[in-house]
């Protein structure tokens, strides 16, 4: 079924076509480049983050050094195409193959995998008492070679080496333990890679879908592939001076001037961006659930808003609306269900039995997916047997028939990984099923829905225990899904998976698909590895406690907690989670049944999965502006004034973005760092 899409201009297509027709060819030097900076962030990354405490550079699925170093790389490629002419050094398309390369590796550098792992690996030896007894519960279950095994290695990771502020990176390395550090490197280096190989089989296997058959509108990638047409055209002057686009512009470049001014001068006034309107709602009755809004205030995301689908847009703020307003009708009704029947979770932010519809609501989503694809399905499976063959097999990343069988060996090789190391084999299948099950719906809302911030509600191993119960499952089963989940599956917020499929419709029709598979594979390779040694470096230079690492210890520290508890008394979860996760089953199977049969059906079933996210906490709002802005556009100035105010709210974006960046720099060489985008 086709997206309802936003209105287009003729000048958003020519460019489209053409590469339809002729197809364009990336160039080695796009994907050095893209390297160069790709790599270049994730040296930067941890040091920045962790130690300046200053802007993040990668943040969600559109981050801010990647969109920063490519305006900029796009205004000096026109600046040089204007004195040089007739020297084409770079197009707007190798471009946005370079950005597709550092938004890949800006999450692997972050929350995508290094914010938590160390912590993951050294947290229950560091924080182990005799009040938690995780040494006589956890520690006999633990593989060896997934932990260090040197009590002095993690005490330095969290303390730092001796006068290690006074030694240079590289007397650093050299002082690291590397004898105990290298086998758990090296056991979760190859789960990890193989985890990212699988990723990119299943893109390049289902990317159709919705590139072809479904006609996705990929709201995030508007504003790049609108820079790069008009840098293609060059008409990057045009671009920039359009008065509506300059006047967006001013609006977040004049709030942020002035906040972020006043942040490191408190005798400057400044404009509030966060409003605490609980204060407006009672602490009882039907409006209960509202005593705690927030109205979180973000230009660029208002902008993401207007770009993104009405009918996408609306869902996500309504949909928030509807499930704060049940826990005050639950509270009115007299059902006053305890926090404690939720049990033991494993979610980021499940807080309340209610939350857990979206176990089941996940589960249904994803099998209309693979109904809407059931087709795709078995033409992948004709081409993966050779039944049939590949019409044009060099338009993709890999073959359809190798990416078939790389995507079955290697989620064999997978399954295999999690039960040599302790899960039953029929454990092994389900965890790993669910967890690529819940990123590829996840993908699914932050492609389609243009959301750039993403968390889960419910993580894949809390729809398992609420099915199957922890005692179908080993101790040491437990444990190990539990790490891996922690690991790879459950901070989505810079998840590779969505990053991939924006890659692939980048990369859609160029000519020379195997070069960029490539440079992905080798760039993610050296990704991790440079990752894991700017995070170690780190660690052992200033000690990690002196790091701001609170929400990765928090969160991980309260992980093995979980993990004890289940172990300890492996009790199933209340019959209120059985009951909320059957409802958000048959509620979402409501929804995509009216979705896919009425074709004036107003609400996208995507905005139920985000009802109880954090991240629509926070964006609600924008949202709401954005869906509101666009409705009024067109209905009362049709698609002429949309054409126009949609250059106003991709000035929303790229000032937002811009005054980050600058801020960012700024935070580099101060003590703390004005914040512009949700951390």
């Amino acid at each position: 079924m086709s997206e309802n899409q936003q209105p287009a201009s003729s000048k958003d297509q020519p460019a489209g076509v053409k590469e339809q027709k002729t197809g364009e060819k990336i160039r080695l030097r796009a994907i050095l480049l893209g390297s160069f900076f790709a790599l270049a962030i994730c040296l930067i990354t941890p040091f920045n983050n962790a130690f300046r405490q200053a802007t993040p550079l990668g943040g969600g699925h559109f981050p801010l050094a990647p969109f920063y170093i490519l305006v900029w790389l796009m205004v000096l490629t026109a600046v040089l195409r204007f004195v040089f002419k007739g020297h084409k050094w770079i197009t707007g398309k190798e471009l946005l193959v370079s950005w597709a390369l550092m938004v890949m590796l800006s999450g692997v550098a972050w929350t995508g995998l290094a914010r938590t792992f160390f912590v993951n690996l050294t947290a229950p030896f560091h924080f182990a008492t005799v009040e938690n007894r995780w040494s006589e519960v956890l520690h006999p279950l633990m593989p060896d070679s997934w932990f260090p095994q040197s009590a002095d290695a993690i005490s330095g990771l969290y303390n730092g080496l001796l006068g290690g502020r006074q030694l240079g990176w590289f007397e650093v390395l050299k002082q690291i333990p590397w004898d105990t550090w290298l086998t758990p490197l090296w056991t979760w280096t190859i789960f990890v890679l193989l985890c990212y190989f699988v990723m990119i089989c299943i893109v390049n296997l289902l990317s159709k879908q919705p590139l072809y058959n479904e006609r996705m509108n990929f709201p995030l990638l508007r504003v790049p592939l609108i820079m790069q047409e008009a840098l293609d055209s060059n008409r990057m002057g045009q671009f920039f001076s359009n008065r509506f686009l300059l006047a967006g512009l001013m609006v977040p470049v004049c709030l942020h001037l002035l906040n972020g001014l006043a942040f490191y001068n408190p005798s400057i006034p400044q404009i509030p961006t966060l409003i605490l309107a609980g204060k407006y709602f009672p602490k009882v009755g039907l409006l209960s659930g509202f005593f705690k809004l927030k109205i979180f205030i973000y230009p660029a995301f208002i902008g993401f808003a207007f770009l993104t689908s009405k009918q996408i847009s609306f869902s996500f703020w309504f949909f928030f609306i509807i499930g704060v307003l049940l826990f005050g009708l639950l509270s009115v009704l007299g059902l006053n269900i305890p926090a404690a029947s939720l049990g033991v979770t494993f979610g980021p932010t499940i807080s309340r039995p209610e939350e857990t519809q979206m176990i089941g609501a996940y589960i249904v989503f994803f099998l209309f997916l693979a109904w809407l694809a059931r087709f795709h399905f078995v033409d992948i499976v004709r081409y993966g047997l050779g039944f049939k063959k590949d019409a044009n097999p060099e338009a993709e990343w890999l073959s359809t028939r190798f990416a078939f069988w790389g995507f079955v060996v290697g989620s064999l090789a997978i399954v295999l990984w999690c039960h040599y190391f302790g899960i039953p084999i029929l454990f092994s299948f389900l965890v790993v099923f669910a967890f690529f099950m819940f990123t590829l719906v996840a993908m699914r809302v932050i492609c389609q829905g243009g959301i750039a911030y993403f968390t889960l509600t419910a993580a894949p191993m809390d729809g398992l225990m609420a099915f199957f119960g922890p005692k179908f499952f080993t101790g040491v089963g437990i444990l190990v899904a539990a790490v891996i989940q922690k690991v790879l599956f459950v901070d989505l917020r810079e998840s590779l998976m969505p990053s991939l499929l924006h890659a692939r419709k980048l990369t859609d029709k160029t000519r020379n698909n195997r070069l960029i598979f490539l440079g992905i594979a080798i760039t993610l390779v050296a990704g991790v590895l440079i990752s894991f040694l700017a995070m170690l470096a780190l660690s052992y230079k200033f000690g990690m406690r002196e790091l701001q690492l609170d929400w990765a210890t928090r969160t991980t520290v309260a992980l093995y907690d979980n993990i004890y508890s289940l172990v300890e008394s492996p009790v199933k979860p209340g019959e209120w989670v059985t009951i909320f996760s059957v409802t958000g089953a048959v509620v979402m199977l409501v929804l995509v049944i009216c979705y896919h049969r009425f074709y004036w059906w107003p609400i996208h079933p995507i905005g139920y999965l985000t009802a109880y996210s954090s991240a629509m906490r926070i964006l609600w709002f924008s949202f709401f502006i954005g869906w509101a802005c666009n409705a009024l556009c067109m209905r009362y100035g049709g698609v002429r004034l949309f054409k126009k105010m949609r250059n106003f709210f991709i000035g929303l974006i790229i000032g937002d973005f811009f005054m980050a960046g600058t801020w960012a720099i700024i935070g580099l060489f101060s003590y703390s760092s004005y914040l512009v985008l949700p951390d």
